[in-house]
C-alpha cells in the first residue's frame, strides 16, 4: 500500500476498489485523483478530429492551448501543446480550422482537470473534406432524401416568409430588398444566426425548426453569401441536412454563388443560385402580375367582342332568309297544301260513307231475310206452350193444353185436341 493509501494507526485501511468505499470509510480526494491519473496514464495516444475554437497562444510562452470542438455536436475537449508543435504548421493555425490532432489524455491531480496533450496537428485538406461530403451525399441519396417526389411546391404568393441568415448580412439585404421590390406587402420572420463556424449547424437547424413550427410562415429561405469550402461546411453537415429534410414548410436554399453546391441545395424543395434569385422565386413581381392582368383583360375583351360580332352576323344571315323576310309566304304555301289535304280528306270520307251505307243496307237485307218475323210475314206461325217454349212435336202436349199461336201481326189462343 502506498503512502497515499495509509491511514493513522487505529483506523480501518482504505478500500482497494471504488466499489468497496462506504460513507464511513471513503476515499480521500488525493487517492481518487491519483487513481484517475493512473487510469488515464494507461490510455494510448489517439487521433481525434474536430474544429479549432478558442486558440490561445502568447508570444514567448512555451505552451499553447486550444479547444477542439466536434463538428456535428456540442461537445469539446481542451488541448494543450508545446509552442514548437504550432510552429511546425506550414499554414498558421486559426480558429475555425478543421484539424486532426494526435494527443494523449492527461489528468492533473493537483487541480483535478483533464486535457489532451497534443504532439502533432494536421489540417484537414479541402480534397478530403470534399471526399467526405461526397460520401455523405451518396449515403443520404440512398435514403431517398434528395428524391424529386419529396419536393414540395412553393406557394404562389406567401404572406409571411421565414428567413434564416447571418447577422446584418448582405444575403439578408438581397432577399428582403428584392422581395419587397417585387411584392411590397410580403412580411418576413427573420432569424439571424451564425452561418459559419462552430455554432452554425446548431443555430441554423434550430431556426429552421422554429420557423417550421409557425403556422403563418408559408415558405422558409436559408440564405448565405459565398465563401470558401470550409466556410460553407455547415450547410453540408449531416445534422443540418436532416433538419432541413424534416421541415414540413417548403424550403428554399440560397447558399453562396451559382458554383457552390452544399448538400442543403439537394434536400431543399428549391435551390436558388443566389439570395437574389431566391427573392425572385418566392414572390411574384407585382408589375409583371399587373401587366398579365391587363393582357388577360384585353384578351377577354377581344374574345367577347369577337363572339358578339359573330353572333350578330349570324342573326343578320338568319333575318335575311325569305322565311323571315316575308313570313306570310311560308304560311301561304302551307295554306294551299292544307286545302288540298282537306279536300282529299273530304272525298275520302264521303266515299267511305257511301261504301259504309251500301254495306249496311246489304247487311240489313240479310238480317231481314234471316229474321223469324220475315218468315211469319210469309204466312207461317209459331206455336208456343203456356210456359213460352216453342212446340216442336205433338208429344209435347196433351188434349186440353192451352197453346199460343204467334202470327206476323199478333197471336191467337188455342187448345190442343
Amino acid at each position: 500500500m502506498t503512502s497515499d493509501d495509509q491511514r493513522p494507526a487505529g483506523r480501518a485501511p482504505l478500500p482497494a476498489r471504488a466499489l468497496d468505499t462506504t460513507a464511513e470509510n471513503p476515499w480521500p480526494v488525493r487517492l481518487l485523483s491519483q487513481k484517475i491519473a493512473d487510469y488515464m496514464a494507461r490510455m494510448s495516444p489517439t487521433w481525434v478530429e474536430g474544429q479549432v475554437v478558442q486558440l490561445n497562444r502568447r508570444p514567448g510562452a512555451s505552451m499553447a492551448f486550444l479547444t477542439l470542438r466536434d463538428t456535428d455536436a456540442d461537445v469539446s475537449l481542451p488541448v494543450a501543446m508545446y509552442a514548437n508543435v504550432l510552429a511546425k504548421q506550414q499554414v498558421p493555425l486559426t480558429e475555425g480550422a478543421h484539424v486532426v490532432v494526435h494527443a494523449t489524455p492527461t489528468f492533473w491531480k493537483g487541480r483535478g482537470s483533464f486535457q489532451m496533450q497534443a504532439d502533432e496537428i494536421r489540417p484537414v485538406g479541402t480534397g478530403e473534406l470534399l471526399a467526405r461530403i461526397e460520401h455523405l451525399k451518396n449515403v443520404l441519396a440512398a435514403e431517398g432524401l434528395f428524391d424529386a417526389d419529396r419536393k414540395k411546391p412553393l406557394p404562389f404568393l406567401p404572406r409571411v416568409v421565414g428567413l434564416v441568415c447571418g447577422r446584418e448580412s448582405k444575403a439578408e439585404h438581397d432577399v428582403v430588398v428584392n422581395a419587397r421590390a417585387r411584392w411590397p406587402q410580403v412580411r418576413f420572420e427573420i432569424r439571424e444566426v451564425a452561418v459559419q463556424g462552430k455554432d452554425a449547424v446548431h443555430q441554423v437547424s434550430a431556426a429552421i425548426a422554429e420557423l417550421d413550427a409557425r403556422p403563418e410562415v408559408e415558405v422558409v429561405v436559408v440564405a448565405r453569401g459565398g465563401g470558401a469550402v470550409e466556410d460553407l461546411l455547415p450547410f453540408s453537415n449531416e445534422a443540418l441536412v436532416r433538419a432541413a429534410a424534416a421541415c414540413r414548410t417548403p424550403l428554399v436554399s440560397a447558399i453562396g454563388h451559382e458554383t457552390d453546391a452544399p448538400l442543403l441545395d439537394l434536400v431543399a424543395d428549391y435551390r436558388a443560385s443566389t439570395p437574389t434569385d431566391a427573392a425572385k422565386r418566392i414572390v411574384p413581381d407585382v408589375s409583371e402580375e399587373r401587366l398579365r392582368l391587363r393582357q388577360a383583360r384585353q384578351r377577354a375583351t377581344l374574345a367577347v367582342r369577337a363572339l358578339l360580332d359573330r353572333e350578330v352576323r349570324g342573326l343578320e344571315q338568319v333575318r335575311s332568309r325569305p322565311a323571315l323576310a316575308r313570313p306570310a309566304s311560308m304560311v301561304d304555301a302551307r295554306e294551299a297544301d292544307v286545302e288540298r289535304v282537306r279536300e282529299r280528306g273530304r272525298s275520302a270520307f264521303a266515299a267511305a260513307l257511301l261504301r259504309g251505307g251500301a254495306d249496311v243496307a246489304t247487311l240489313r237485307a240479310q238480317v231481314r231475310a234471316l229474321s223469324p218475323a220475315a218468315v211469319l210475314e210469309r204466312g207461317y206461325a209459331v206455336v208456343q206452350l203456356a210456359d213460352g217454349s216453342v212446340l216442336r212435336e205433338p208429344g209435347q202436349v196433351t188434349a186440353g193444353d192451352a197453346l199460343r199461336v204467334r202470327l206476323a201481326d199478333g197471336e191467337v189462343a188455342a187448345e190442343a185436341r
